[in-house]
């Protein structure tokens, strides 16, 4: 086993390398062409004269626009920096390293074309309403880092007069991705999903939403207690009423028993804790985890740094241990969910991205996990499991066609292949700049 100072080196070393390389690479995203330049007389196709018969095309019929465009394969992601990672409100300048970075994870996991787009304003009208203006460049929008509780309001809203996908990923993203791993960790430790005890540490837009994909899964809302910076939820929250509908709802339907305290309280018998809080360490205990029920699993899925490092958990008695990192066991990472849900959306033009797409997406998650062999340590796949990508974007699609919320209707074997074939086009495009010098090599 590697000792607490081994652990922890490892664990800030991302943190000291990203400082190196972003200005050396000054940017991880750029603009590339996707047709033939044989020679400046190929312009007078693709620029003016000849640029003005697709112009036609799409005026006479709009919906043109997905095959004489790169609309089809193009989403904004758009953030007002208010909530970036575990950094809360950094701007939208210092945003922009996130939101290239995600669109890198769309771009190689999914084959999508994603734009971060970072608004100067934090008024949740004016976003809409920017959302609205460069809607019709996009086939979807990617909401991020958006703070709670207007990220509700602002998705709400655009879900309801957009007719592109609209998702909130700190919302939707992440539902989806826990909820597959907590399908296959249940399994594990040999519980089912309406017995389970769950406790729910911090109640903001990743935990409400969580909340809302485990009772369509089959949890039952009484089992879900769950805690903000005052305490447990329970019926008499009157402070939550007119300031937060959506904790207030949460208040009236869970927590069944009625605790009222801390996470002391909360954690106490509980068969599973889903922390979605601020950066720790310390936030979580082994002392708290200790009290717990046997056979316990542990979410600490704040960024950068979880609730409660992973052999503390264990420490203190845990069985299944994910957080969101990359150098830990069962990480628990959004870039399993977007590339692949957004792909199988907009593969089938589909209007929105409903709660039953996301669940799709994490039974098919879970599914090829259980294929590979679970275990403590192996609970979902990993980024590196490219098959995941495929699979996840052809469930989600199959599900819209089937909600009715799709335009395209289109085989499985169809939706895969096609999938299948973007995304390796994606992955081949960037092995081969890499191979030819256009990407250059990590600096010595």
């Amino acid at each position: 086993m590697k000792s607490t100072e081994e652990s922890l080196r490892k664990a800030f070393l991302p943190a000291q390398l990203a400082l190196k390389y972003h200005p050396f690479y000054r940017g991880k995203i750029e603009i590339v062409p996707k047709c033939p330049i044989r020679s400046f007389d190929d312009f007078a196709i693709w620029y003016t004269p000849g640029v003005a018969e697709a112009c036609e095309a799409i005026k006479t019929r709009p919906e043109a626009v997905y095959e004489n465009t790169n609309k089809w394969n193009t989403i904004a992601i758009v953030t007002d920096g208010t909530r970036v990672l575990g950094l809360g409100d950094i701007g939208p300048e210092a945003g922009l390293p996130v939101m290239e970075g995600k669109a890198l994870l769309y771009k190689y996991l999914g084959g999508i074309d994603a734009f971060p787009i970072c608004l100067g304003t934090k008024k949740p009208e004016e976003i809409i309403q920017a959302v609205k203006w460069i809607q019709p460049s996009f086939g979807g929008i990617n909401l991020e880092d958006i703070a709670q509780p207007k990220c509700f309001e602002i998705l709400e809203a655009l879900q309801g007069q957009l007719d592109i996908p609209v998702w909130h990923d700190d919302q939707q993203g992440t539902g989806t991705v826990v909820l597959a791993g907590f399908i296959n960790a249940l399994k594990v430790v040999g519980k089912k999903m309406p017995e389970v005890k769950i406790t729910m540490i911090g109640a903001g837009a990743a935990n409400v939403a969580i909340s809302r994909l485990l009772m369509l899964a089959g949890a039952k809302p009484g089992n879900i207690i769950m805690v903000d910076s005052k305490g447990t939820l329970h019926k008499n929250r009157k402070d939550l009423e007119h300031t937060s509908p959506k904790k207030w709802h949460l208040s009236q339907t869970t927590n069944s028993q009625g605790k009222v305290g801390g996470m002391e309280v909360a954690l106490e018998g509980a068969d599973a804790c889903i922390a979605m809080s601020r950066p720790g360490p310390g936030v979580l205990t082994k002392d708290l985890v200790s009290k717990m029920s046997d056979h316990a699993v542990v979410f600490a899925c704040a960024n950068p740094i979880p609730e409660i490092w992973p052999w503390e958990a264990e420490e203190g008695g845990a069985v299944v241990i994910a957080t969101g990192r990359s150098d830990f066991p069962n990480q628990l990472n959004n870039s399993l969910g977007f590339p692949g849900i957004f792909r199988g959306t907009i593969d089938v033009r589909a209007r929105t991205i409903t709660d039953e797409m996301c669940l799709a997406a994490a039974n098919e998650l879970a599914k090829l996990a259980e294929e590979r062999g679970l275990s403590e340590k192996y609970i979902i796949p990993t980024m590196d499991d490219w098959e995941v990508f495929p699979r996840e974007a052809t469930a989600v699609a199959e599900k819209a066609i089937e909600q009715g919320v799709a335009r395209i209707n289109r085989s499985r074997e169809e939706l895969y292949a096609s999938a299948r074939s973007i995304i390796k086009r994606a992955r081949e495009q960037a092995k081969y700049l890499m191979r030819s010098g256009f990407i250059q090599d990590f600096p010595t």
